[in-house]
């Protein structure tokens, strides 16, 4: 859908990009929204009861919409994390990040040796055989885009350490968890959690890394509040919110034009 500059080259260099996430069990709904033109669909695996069968339906729907899926893996599993891999996305999260230790650990996860410990089986991501092992190889660890949320007061505190690890190209926020680990759950717009915000933006935008964030509304003000904060990789709306809303203004237009308020 016009994307023609590939997804890793795009958040390697810090460019705009936007996304959108889906959390409901319907590759369907990841292939519709798929062709609008989205840089990338988020499939979430960490809030939602999708299994692996599900993920995988969401990859295929992704990749025949033509638009690069990436996926927030639930835990920081190394299992977990090399059968996402192998499904063929363009791009994994890790939420809750807090510590150099972790981050290095995460991220060999999703590497092969000498960089990582990723175990070799691609399996879909070499299209079951009928592609060059070798060149999949090179292309994993050159465009897989690896991201990492930053989601708590002691990730920003130690992120002048974390953001020296080279192989992580993206930081994506997790405003609300950020802040009810200041004890303020769910303030995400409150002065706290915004201050964290921009003293890691900061940090980030030192090192000239992509700096996301993830929320669930599409209210341009929203978005544009987050523009406006240096963010340059936004994941906006979901598709239950899409449904709902949808469905909800067609019923208010037929119960007007019924007559009925």
């Amino acid at each position: 859908m016009g994307n023609k500059k590939p997804l890793w080259e795009k958040v390697r260099n810090a460019e705009q990009i936007c996304g959108t996430h889906m959390a409901l069990n319907c590759p369907q709904t990841t292939e519709i929204l798929g062709q609008i033109g989205f840089d990338f669909i988020w499939v979430d695996t960490e809030h939602t009861a999708a299994s692996f069968q599900d993920l995988y339906y969401h990859v295929k729907g992704a990749q025949h919409a033509g638009t690069p899926v990436i996926v927030r893996v639930p835990m920081h599993d190394r299992n977990f994390v090399k059968k996402v891999l192998e499904m063929g996305v363009d791009g994994i999260i890790f939420p809750m990040v807090n510590t150099p230790e972790e981050a290095k650990q995460d991220i060999s996860y999703v590497m092969y040796p000498p960089h990582g410990v990723r175990g070799f089986g691609p399996l879909g991501a070499v299209h079951w055989g009928m592609d060059d092992a070798d060149a999949y190889i090179k292309k994993s660890d050159e465009q897989l885009c690896r991201f990492i949320q930053i989601e708590t007061i002691t990730a920003v505190k130690n992120l002048p350490e974390i953001v020296r690890n080279p192989y992580i190209d993206g930081y994506i926020f997790g405003p609300c968890d950020l802040s009810g680990s200041i004890g303020e759950l769910n303030n995400v717009f409150g002065e706290h959690t915004i201050a964290l915000i921009k003293e890691a933006i900061a940090i980030l935008k030192e090192n000239k890394k992509c700096i996301g964030v993830s929320t669930g509304s599409d209210d341009p003000k929203i978005v544009q509040f987050w523009h406006d904060l240096g963010i340059n990789m936004i994941s906006s709306g979901v598709d239950y919110d899409y449904m709902w809303r949808a469905a909800q203004r067609n019923l208010q237009n037929i119960r007007k034009i019924q007559g009925e308020n």
